[in-house]
């Protein structure tokens, strides 16, 4: 047999590319979507990349973008390769048939890593289950950090969302090659991968590129502008360079880096902080994703699989004893959560109320979470009826104090729990059946739109993938979700409709509907 016949050689717009069988499936990694960002092109929109001659190895994973490593903490449950090099707007491919022809549906992975961090050398992230299961997977890197989400009066605004509009245009017009149907694109993220997904969608330059979305632990959202030049501003002060590209460009990489973590140490989805976001910049972003996918007719024949963990905000506080510093602070970070949250003493008084056992520390959680994820997703969920589910991911983790916490699904959605990467999170013994019903699910939505359960609707069912069998668990409708009760009475008005905290919202929402009714509580904070 030739290396031709061994190795599967498919073209692209750019050049062709080899990749080679693995178990069964062909792999092709590390194939340029944009020329590399740097030299003169350095915190600017990407560009296509040059075209080569003859066949291009396409065998290893492509260069990581620039990030700071994890802290220790964070290290030792989260991996996160760093292949250095350039060329890091590249993408990877899985596919079962590589050809044109098969017309496969194809999954378009962004990862999560709070825009500052992660990659798609991420190992949990391999995409042979997927194909697989008969689906072209493919997942791709994209700029980071102050290198993808600075604010620069002198460049323009969100290059790393640039560079994912980017690849998903290379995929629409190049995976059919690789066996996929650029009609039945589903596009989906974890965490700011699902912020990116939202903006995604909602970018007048994106419509039409996709049929499904999925966004996990991440609500379309748009950064306050002002929060992300402060962390410019603050990186500027320590370097004592000028706050503009031209003066970042040319700082040597490595300090970047180090400036930016240093900086960036005070963030937290908890807590808040300077941080790195999405920004509305007129043009790929022209108003907030979440409004313009709740009120208005942008990505509206797309079907919407939106989901948490139970814990969302255990993997944010757990590491490096945040958890336990927190419930110390008592009122002061009762006071920030408030602050966070844009909210009154009737909100953290609700969550006492609903949760009499809880601690600082998980009252703040969950008012967050309930905040900053589950209400944007409701809300989203509410606007497309009929075309979004709705799930919570609900199983502890295996290690102490995490809970059903924030990424501990993506072993299970992407079925890695077997790998030594996935253990670092769910710990030893995580259950193969919830992976095969989790897995199962996704690429079910990917194939025709519908995970295997009822769509949302008046009733707001929601899948929970926990211990034992996944269940569906039903909530009241409100029209105006609402995230606080009075007093500790008012528990008596609720009517529990799912024993996990994580649904403790829609018991709120019940509170709050006939709190109403007498005139109790006010319609906004």
């Amino acid at each position: 047999m030739t290396a031709e016949q061994s190795n599967p050689v498919v073209g692209t717009p750019y050049g062709a590319v080899r990749g080679r069988y693995e178990n069964g499936i062909a792999v092709f990694r590390g194939i340029p979507y944009a020329a590399p960002p740097f030299g003169p092109r350095r915190f600017r929109p990407p560009v296509p990349p040059e075209p080569w001659t003859g066949v291009r190895d396409a065998l290893t994973f492509g260069p990581t973008p620039p990030k700071p490593p994890y802290s220790d903490a964070f290290a030792k449950l989260l991996s996160d390769p760093v292949v250095p090099g350039d060329d890091c707007l590249n993408l990877n491919v899985w596919t079962p048939e590589p050809g044109p022809g098969a017309r496969l549906p194809v999954m378009v992975w962004l990862h999560g890593g709070a825009l500052t961090r992660g990659s798609s050398a991420v190992p949990v992230y391999d995409g042979h289950a997927f194909a697989r299961d008969g689906v072209v997977f493919v997942s791709l890197n994209y700029r980071l950090g102050v290198e993808g989400y600075g604010l620069f009066p002198d460049a323009p605004a969100n290059p790393g969302l640039r560079d994912q509009l980017a690849a998903l245009r290379w995929v629409h017009e190049s995976i059919a090659a690789f066996g996929g149907d650029p009609d039945r694109i589903t596009l989906f993220g974890q965490s700011a991968g699902a912020i990116s997904t939202g903006a995604l969608l909602a970018a007048p330059q994106a419509q039409g590129l996709v049929r499904g979305a999925v966004l996990q632990s991440g609500p379309p959202e748009a950064f306050d502008r002002d929060k992300v030049r402060r962390m410019v501003r603050r990186m500027a002060a320590r370097l004592k360079v000028p706050a503009t590209a031209e003066a970042f460009a040319a700082v040597d990489r490595e300090l970047l880096l180090r400036t930016q973590a240093d900086v960036g140490r005070l963030s937290s989805p908890v807590l808040g902080g300077p941080t790195f976001g999405i920004v509305i910049d007129g043009e790929l972003v022209p108003r907030d994703p979440l409004e313009a996918l709740v009120d208005g007719q942008v990505a509206r024949g797309v079907d919407l699989l939106l989901g948490w963990t139970r814990d969302e905000y255990r993997l944010w506080l757990v590491p490096g004893g945040l958890h336990e510093r927190v419930d110390r602070l008592g009122a002061v970070a009762l006071a920030g959560a408030m602050a966070r949250c844009h909210c009154g003493v009737e909100v953290p008084r609700g969550y006492r109320a609903l949760y009499p056992g809880a601690g600082t520390a998980e009252t703040v959680g969950q008012l967050v979470t309930d905040h900053l994820l589950r209400y944007p997703l409701h809300r989203l969920a509410d606007a497309r009826p009929g075309n979004a589910y709705l799930y919570e991911f609900a199983w502890p983790s295996n290690l102490p104090d995490l809970g059903s916490c924030h990424a501990l699904e993506l072993g299970f959605v992407f079925d890695t729990g077997a790998i030594p990467e996935a253990a670092r999170l769910a710990g030893e013994g995580a259950p193969q059946e919830l992976a095969d019903t989790m897995h199962e699910a996704w690429v079910r939505f990917a194939v025709d739109g519908d995970p295997g359960w009822q769509a949302w609707d008046d009733s707001h069912p929601v899948r929970i993938f926990g211990e034992g069998a996944p269940s569906l668990a039903y909530g009241p409708r409100d029209p105006e979700f609402a995230l606080w009760a009075t007093d500790a009475a008012t528990r008596e008005a609720a009517v529990p409709v799912v024993g996990t905290p994580a649904r403790g919202s829609v018991e709120l929402r019940s509170v709050v509907r006939r709190l109403r009714r007498t005139g109790d509580v006010p319609k906004s904070s």
